[in-house]
């Protein structure tokens, strides 16, 4: 059995570096667009979001702290749900949800590479391109070396805030957050919020704080985790939330919001000039792009080893093949490596294809919003199955058993709305309905092959290797 090696503490920072990744450095100017450019507005909708995932975290850590099998929605589904909900979250978490986050934050690194390499205009085509190139990179290091992708994702959880904390000091200080704030006022605000085109925001809030699912699977490597997991996965968030207020109330305030609606996912680089002159601005680049760079890392390291994790189960198409591990790569699973990068580089496409055109239904929409919301709702079954566990007196905590779980529901269904409101909702509706449709359709036709693994399944196939 895996040993507990890391604390409290230890797990609260574990935590923060894997939801702190790369979305609030290129997010932030969407949601104070979908905000009409009002920041206290922007900062509730920030805070509404922390608390859907504090909530939504608190809640699946009573299904991680009952299990001790590794695959976190996958798990959590197939022991407290049924092993038809568990084949339909492997396939969207596996064909579209993690390969869409993946080759949207590739793409965005390639943003902030081409502003380190001195490009001076804004080409999607370009980072397409570079973000293919970081993709490839990091998928023949993970599948080489398991241990160069662990090294890289320690170091840029560090090198991350670094940039994130000097904008929000800085940006305070030098800045003036008077003005910026000046939108609290009864009359400036309602006049925001006047619509709900304010809700779109959730979606790339949602992006931002994404992540914080990963951070449930770790369960069994923290000491007393029944007591420390979900402190952990309260205190996180709120850390976060932190962080992203101080970077955010700091970016505007020192460029103004009018500015950072202009300058887009400039705003960063401009800022960063500004305060450190062009070699300092290259120092907090070089941050900002490791940053991402950890993220499409982290990303690829996770996706990899899904399609294996479905394979093991029976639950996808020629599980044979893709269960094979290579013993001369130390096990890596190469085929499942060879499909999720393959998909990674079709949605990279997708993406191009999607910013350039001139489409109604999808202008302005990014591949990460197919997903991402869309996610949430399905969250709400695993939030179901805990007052189920309530119910039946497993669970004795009334907090934890009820009122967390309403809670996180809510919280949901609010970021939900945030896709609901956007014309281009149909479009990946019907592409989120139609993969989780084909999950069922197979899980229907192969559910007598398929196999349930237990906690002691798991550890006999970790003992063993």
């Amino acid at each position: 059995m895996q040993s507990r090696n890391y604390g409290l503490v230890t797990a609260i920072t574990m935590i923060t570096g894997i939801v702190i990744g790369s979305g609030i450095f290129f997010k932030a100017d969407n949601i104070l667009e979908y905000a009409n450019g009002n920041v206290y507005l922007g900062i509730i909708i920030f805070v509404v979001a922390a608390i859907a995932v504090v909530f939504g975290a608190l809640t699946i850590s009573q299904l991680a702290i009952r299990t001790d099998k590794p695959g976190g929605l996958v798990s959590y589904a197939e022991d407290f749900v049924g092993t038809g909900a568990a084949t339909m979250f492997g396939w969207f978490e596996t064909f579209l949800y993690l390969p869409t986050l993946d080759a949207l934050v590739a793409w965005a690194s390639g943003i902030y590479i081409s502003q380190l390499l001195g490009f001076q205009d804004f080409s999607v085509g370009r980072n397409t391109i570079i973000g293919l190139i970081v993709v490839t990179v990091f998928y023949i290091m993970n599948a080489l070396s398991a241990k160069a992708g662990g090294f890289f994702q320690n170091a840029s959880m560090f090198i991350k805030l670094i940039p994130l904390i000097l904008i929000a000091v800085l940006g305070l200080v030098f800045g003036n957050p008077g003005p910026v704030l000046s939108g609290a006022s009864g009359d400036a605000f309602r006049e925001s919020a006047k619509d709900l085109a304010w809700l779109g925001a959730f979606g790339p809030i949602a992006f931002s704080y994404d992540g914080w699912i990963v951070s449930t699977s770790i369960c069994h490597e923290i000491k007393n985790s029944k007591r420390n997991l979900p402190l952990a996965l309260t205190f996180a968030p709120i850390a976060v939330l932190i962080i992203y207020l101080a970077y955010f109330l700091g970016l505007t305030s020192y460029l103004g919001a009018d500015q950072v609606l202009a300058l887009g996912d400039d705003s960063v680089f401009t800022a960063a000039v500004s305060l450190f002159g062009q070699f300092g601005a290259k120092l907090i680049l070089v941050a900002v792009v490791i940053s991402i760079l950890g993220t499409v890392n982290g990303v690829s390291l996770g996706l990899i080893r899904l399609p294996y994790s479905l394979a093991l189960r029976n639950m996808m198409p020629l599980s044979e093949s893709f269960k094979k591990e290579n013993e001369k790569l130390g096990g890596m699973p190469v085929n499942s490596a060879f499909l999720v990068y393959g998909l990674t580089i079709f949605y990279s496409i997708v993406n191009y294809l999607i910013m350039t055109s001139g489409n109604e239904f999808v202008a302005g929409l990014d591949i990460s919003e197919i997903a991402i919301c869309v996610l949430y709702l399905i969250y709400i079954a695993l939030y179901v199955a805990v007052i189920k566990l309530a119910k039946k007196g497993e669970i004795k905590n009334k907090f934890l058993g009820y009122v967390a779980p309403v809670l996180a529901t809510i919280g949901s269904l609010i970021i939900f709305s945030g896709s609901v409101v956007k014309l281009s909702f149909a479009v990946y509706a019907a592409v989120c309905l139609t993969f989780l449709g084909i999950a069922y359709a197979y899980y229907k036709k192969h559910k007598d092959e398929i196999v349930v693994k237990t906690d002691e399944d798991f550890h006999a196939e970790t003992d063993k290797a």
